[in-house]
């Protein structure tokens, strides 16, 4: 009993640091993304007040949700999760 519960604290433990290793890179990419965000929106902003271009404004203007760190990621994402099951 002693040995599975050793064996099932270190798989916990591999877990957890598994865990706080994808939270990092979680914070990467959201902190990448929203940099690519913000450069998009000021050059649709350039291109918008070069030329009288309103949907590129109003595309810049817009807000994209912000998923929370603890969200699922999709399922592409690492090429660890099922693929979509196709439409019959």
């Amino acid at each position: 009993m002693e040995r599975l519960n050793t064996k099932l604290y270190l798989h916990n433990c591999y877990i957890m640091k598994e865990n706080e290793r994808l939270r990092k890179a979680a914070l990467l990419l959201n902190q990448e993304n929203q940099a690519l965000l913000s450069e998009l929106k000021h050059r649709l902003a350039k291109s918008a007040a070069g030329g009288n271009n309103n949907a590129a404004a109003a595309a810049a203007n817009r807000a994209s949700p912000k998923p929370g760190i603890d969200a699922a990621p999709p399922a592409q994402a690492g090429g660890k999760g099922k693929p979509a099951p196709k439409p019959k």
